[in-house]
């Protein structure tokens, strides 16, 4: 006689379960492609600010041999220092986060 409200709450919380699961597996989804976009529109475009900076490097340096002038390449260099280990660190990073995700199954 009271079968069917088990029976119906089991059929609910096994549907719940499917729901949480399928929940689950697309914000992994999104968080997966968020990830890998921050290197696209991150890194890449960092690396380029730091190719162009040390060109202008170069070439202040070439420009003159004023005082000021050498003060403020100075300063840019050890701001590209900086930068270098920042992508450094980065760089492991991703290859860290790498080598976990290389058993995620793909398409």
């Amino acid at each position: 006689m009271w079968d069917w409200p088990i029976w119906g709450a089991l059929i609910l919380t096994f549907l719940a379960g499917v729901a949480a699961l399928v929940l689950v597996a697309v914000r992994l989804r999104d968080a997966w492609r968020a990830f890998a976009n921050v290197r696209r529109n991150i890194v890449n475009p960092l690396n380029e600010v730091a190719a162009k900076a040390e060109t202008l490097a170069g070439r202040l340096e070439a420009a003159g041999d004023t005082v000021q002038l050498q003060e403020s390449v100075r300063r840019l260099r050890v701001s590209l220092a900086k930068l270098d280990v920042l992508r450094e660190a980065l760089d492991e990073v991703q290859a860290a986060f790498d080598r976990v995700t290389a058993a995620v199954p793909r398409k």
